[in-house]
């Protein structure tokens, strides 16, 4: 297996959802955070953006500054302080995403040498580029070209990467944005 370095964006203001906290949301009997830091349980180091709150003994967490900046801004935050040749960018709110998932996108990147990362892809052709491997160079070259991060766009930052595109079912790509996407996924949890 590749050694990889993990960041985990935990923030947002969650507005479709109320002002909540996307990570403390229950969804099976767990946190959305849980489930996404198990989904990344292979990191050599894994850094958690967003407020603070406990987190295992082993995993990092910090904040972008200033506070609010998106999530291009929040994985910038977590990318400084990570420095394997691989990183994992996961948002916390994809409960089906598992390790199995992170470890395809890793292996994928480390099998294509000339390739920046690989994404999931859902059904859509719409990539997710918070459920993607990238090259920790390429990305930091990413965010010299964008210059400041805070408000934009992870298209912006992503676009012009090379990217390996990696299909996925619209279960696994199924992220909690809204109430209905929650009681969305509490279903199929309890259907299994």
């Amino acid at each position: 297996m590749v050694a990889y370095d993990a960041v985990v964006v935990a923030g947002g203001r969650g507005t479709r959802l109320g002002g909540v906290d996307k990570g403390k949301l229950d969804v099976g009997g767990r946190s959305l955070l849980s489930r996404a830091l198990e989904a990344v349980v292979a990191a050599r180091q894994t850094v958690v953006v967003g407020p603070s709150r406990p987190l295992p003994p082993e995993v990092v967490g910090t904040t972008e500054d200033p506070v609010g900046g998106g999530p291009a801004a929040a994985l910038a935050a977590g990318l400084a302080r990570v420095d394997a040749d691989i990183v994992v960018a996961l948002a916390c709110d994809m409960p089906f995403l598992t390790n199995d998932h992170v470890t395809h996108l890793v292996e994928v990147v480390g099998d294509n040498p000339a390739a920046d990362g690989a994404v999931l892809v859902d059904p859509a052709g719409r990539r997710q580029p918070l459920a993607a491997a990238y090259r920790t160079v390429s990305l930091r070259a990413a965010y010299d070209a964008l210059g400041d991060p805070h408000g934009a766009s992870m298209w912006a930052l992503t676009n012009h990467l090379t990217l390996i595109e990696t299909r996925a079912d619209s279960e696994t790509t199924l992220d909690c944005d809204t109430w209905a996407d929650v009681v969305r996924s509490r279903d199929i949890l309890e259907e299994r």
